[in-house]
C-alpha cells in the first residue's frame, strides 16, 4: 500500500483519500513509521473502498475546455452565462454575460484570474462568516489550485479553497466552506463530524451529488 506520510503538531493521527486515489497520513510528531504501518493495515478494507469509491476518479473522460468565441457559454455560480466578444483594449466585464475584448482571444490566463479574483471575493469572505457561526478560527484562508481536491483543511489549521469552486452553485461552496471548517473541531470523518456538516448544511447530500455528476466540468480550464 503506497502512501504518503506528514507530521504535524496535532494530536491525533488522519488518513485522506484524494480525489486521484492516492493516501496522505497526516500524523502526529514523533509517530514512528512502525505504529503507522500498523494503523494503515488495521485500515485495509475501509482504504479499499475508498479508494474505489466513485468520487474517487472519473471513469470518462473530461469534456474539452471552452474557447473564447461569441456564442459559446462560461459556467460560474453554476449557471452557463454567454460569451460576447467585442472590440476595444479593456478588460472582462460580467453583466448577466461575459464581455470579453478581443485582443484577450488566445489569452484563457486572463479568465482564470478573473475567476480567481472572484473566488477570493465570495469564497473567503463566506468562510469567515461561517468560521464566526460554528465558533472556530483559522490562521488563514486562501485560495488554490489543487487538481484533486475542492478543499483542505491543513495540519497548521490553514483552509484552502480550489479556485475552480467559483463556477458551481452557492449551495455547493456553501457545503465545501463548511466541510473544511468542521475539520478544525473534528479531524477525521467520524459520524460527529458529519453531524456537525449536516447541522449547518441540511442540503449536504445534494451538494455532494452534484460535485460528484459536475466535477469534470469544474476543471475545464475556463
Amino acid at each position: 500500500m503506497n502512501y504518503k506520510i506528514v507530521f504535524s503538531r496535532r494530536k491525533t493521527l488522519t488518513i485522506t483519500v484524494e480525489r486521484d486515489r492516492s493516501v496522505i497520513v497526516i500524523a502526529p510528531e514523533g509517530t514512528s513509521p512502525e505504529r503507522i504501518h500498523q494503523i494503515m493495515e488495521s485500515r485495509k478494507l475501509w482504504l479499499y473502498e475508498k479508494t474505489r469509491h466513485a468520487q474517487k476518479y472519473d471513469p470518462l473522460p473530461h469534456p474539452p475546455g471552452k474557447e473564447l468565441v461569441s456564442g459559446e457559454s462560461l459556467l460560474y455560480l453554476g449557471r452557463h452565462y454567454r460569451i460576447e466578444l467585442v472590440e476595444g483594449e479593456g478588460q472582462i466585464e460580467f453583466d448577466q454575460r461575459f464581455v470579453v475584448p478581443r485582443h484577450l482571444v488566445g489569452k484563457p490566463l486572463v479568465f482564470r484570474k478573473w475567476f480567481i479574483k472572484r473566488a477570493r471575493e465570495k469564497i473567503l469572505s463566506l468562510a469567515s462568516c461561517r468560521a464566526k457561526i460554528l465558533g472556530v478560527s483559522f490562521k488563514e484562508a486562501k485560495i488554490g489550485d489543487s487538481k484533486y481536491r475542492w478543499g483542505s483543511c491543513t495540519p497548521n489549521d490553514n483552509v484552502i479553497f480550489n479556485w475552480r469552486l467559483i463556477k458551481a452553485p452557492m449551495f455547493v461552496i456553501d457545503y465545501v466552506v463548511v466541510h473544511e471548517l468542521a475539520h478544525l473541531i473534528e479531524q477525521n470523518h467520524t459520524p460527529h463530524f458529519w453531524n456537525i456538516v449536516r447541522a449547518q448544511i441540511p442540503n449536504m447530500e445534494k451538494a455532494k451529488a452534484w460535485l460528484l455528476k459536475n466535477g469534470a466540468l469544474l476543471e475545464q480550464d475556463l
